[in-house]
């Protein structure tokens, strides 16, 4: 799991995994805050999905994708044929 929405509320939330430097920088955004649960493993919510650019948004999940994939063990990689 690499990032966590609610499609059926309005508007569209989401929570996914930052850096630790961005997590810092983030959460003093308008918009972000901590995620429940999992922020101490670095995670934000997002309020409303509008707030960021399409490009933004892409590349933030597509590191967060990268940053829960490192932590994966070997085996689960294999698995998943994210070696």
């Amino acid at each position: 799991m690499f990032c966590v929405t609610g499609l059926d509320a309005a508007p569209v939330s989401l929570s996914f995994k930052v850096t630790d430097e961005e997590f810092e920088e983030l959460c003093n955004e308008p918009g972000f805050r901590p995620a429940p649960y999992v922020a101490k493993y670095k995670w934000v919510l997002l309020d409303d999905i509008n707030r960021l650019k399409k490009t933004a948004l892409k590349e933030y999940l597509q590191q967060s994708y990268e940053l829960v994939k490192q932590k994966l063990s070997p085996k689960i990689k294999k698995q998943i044929g994210a070696e």
